[in-house]
């Protein structure tokens, strides 16, 4: 009897645990609303991706720490200056977790950072988006429909982003 009800038990905390996960269960996908997401400037603002709709976005969750995440900051930086006219932006959410606004500010001031950066100390975008590594980059059109993402770095003219982009930026 007592297997009976431990079974009936685990039943339950399994079945009630998915729904607080709700419409973000698994991980995101092409085509579908971007998930709604809010972080914070280092000068403490609050930015959502509702309030960057009309604009295309590229949604990159990246750290300090990240080996990965430094060597495509450059390109990113370069694609950003080349279509920022265009109703392009760039919001770089850092993953760095607690009090890391100075070492997130060295970082933006080390690589000539001029995009949109965020904080995340509390690693929310890391569930949100399924992400188990860092960088993960998310490709967001004007409507806010996710188009295109890739769970690490983005090499250096890709062609599969650089037609994503074109496509969204068209």
């Amino acid at each position: 009897m007592l297997k009976k009800f431990r079974g009936l038990a685990l039943v339950a905390v399994l079945a009630t645990s998915g729904c607080d996960a709700g419409e973000n269960a698994g991980p995101p996908q092409i085509d579908e609303m971007a998930r709604e997401y809010a972080a914070t400037s280092l000068d403490g603002e609050t930015v959502s991706l509702e309030s960057l709709r009309g604009q295309v976005v590229l949604l990159n969750l990246w750290a300090t720490w990240c080996g990965p995440c430094r060597m495509e900051t450059p390109y990113l930086q370069s694609v950003y200056d080349e279509h920022k006219d265009n109703g392009f932006e760039i919001v770089g959410i850092s993953m760095d977790t607690g009090d890391a606004e100075d070492d997130i500010a060295m970082f933006v001031e080390e690589y000539s950072v001029t995009y949109t950066i965020l904080h995340d100390p509390t690693m929310q975008g890391m569930e949100l988006y399924q992400v188990l590594g860092l960088p993960a980059t998310f490709l967001i059109d004007r409507e806010g429909i996710l188009r295109w993402m890739r769970y690490g770095p983005i090499p250096e003219d890709d062609p599969d982003f650089l037609q994503a982009l074109n496509d969204v930026l068209s």
